[in-house]
């Protein structure tokens, strides 16, 4: 895989490890950072499932990610309109980049997750937090908003828990945080590790391709299909992986009491 600047990434076991590699700044991201979170999952999009089942995002040092860099935060205050919105839209395609991923994904977050760090883990499919850690979404101290990012944190936490969240820019640990649904497990160092292998050995279980599928069946529900269009859609769905390779392997290896082909080489 491409060598970057600002992250690292690796394979392992077929865990892709994404680790924010800025940790002299507590790992705050610019916009070296945003294109090169954006062109890894390009990379891992085209990767097959006996390569990746699961990706990982993680910082480096001391902190998962302190949000914005406050040096770029800086020149990006002297672009024109048109120059922000650029900026500002390549944030959002990075959120939806490791939203959309056709891999589970998972945030492990210690630390700190300030601002815009709460985007990069609340795209992903599950977050473990260590119970210290401090969140934040602290924009409106600074006289901003947390726009780009909103999506992503209501989806999880839902409107009203939003606005407590948002309005007051508080901050709050990972108890806290499981408990908004930002996070969903929250421990400390021991038991977030044994978490951790614990749900990657449930997600390498599952049928890749099934795991797949249904990552975009729950992107369309929520976000692309009338109810209609839903009904319609999610009976072909089935029809279709009933009669699949995966599906058959799957209901043949549950009907003869055994493991099916895909977990052979996890």
């Amino acid at each position: 895989m491409k060598d970057y600047q600002t992250i690292e990434f690796s394979i392992e076991n077929k865990i892709g490890t994404i680790t924010l590699n800025r940790p002299e700044i507590h790992n705050a991201f610019n916009e070296t950072m945003i294109g090169e979170i954006i062109e890894c999952f390009e990379e891992i999009e085209k990767l097959d499932y006996q390569t990746l089942r699961v990706v990982l995002l993680q910082g480096k040092g001391k902190s998962f990610c302190a949000g914005a860099d406050l040096n770029w935060m800086k020149g990006v205050a002297n672009y024109s309109y048109d120059e922000n919105y650029l900026e500002s839209y390549k944030l959002s395609m990075c959120f939806n980049a490791i939203y959309s991923c056709k891999f589970p994904t998972i945030a492990k977050v210690h630390g700190a997750a300030i601002g815009g760090a709460n985007g990069l883990l609340a795209a992903c499919d599950f977050v473990l937090a260590h119970k210290a850690t401090i969140f934040s979404l602290s924009e409106v101290k600074i006289g901003i908003v947390p726009a780009c990012i909103s999506p992503y944190v209501m989806k999880r936490v839902g409107e009203f828990k939003s606005k407590e969240l948002m309005l007051t820019g508080m901050r709050f640990n990972g108890k806290e945080a499981q408990l908004a649904g930002l996070a969903n497990w929250s421990f400390g160092e021991k038991k977030l590790k044994a978490k951790l292998d614990h749900l990657i050995s449930m997600l390498k279980t599952s049928g890749p391709i099934a795991v797949s599928t249904c990552k975009n069946l729950l992107y369309d529900v929520e976000n692309v299909w009338s109810h209609e269009e839903a009904m319609e859609n999610t009976a072909k769905m089935i029809a279709d992986l009933r009669q699949s390779e995966e599906g058959q392997e799957g209901m043949s290896s549950f009907l003869e009491k055994r493991k099916p082909n895909w977990t052979n080489d996890n």
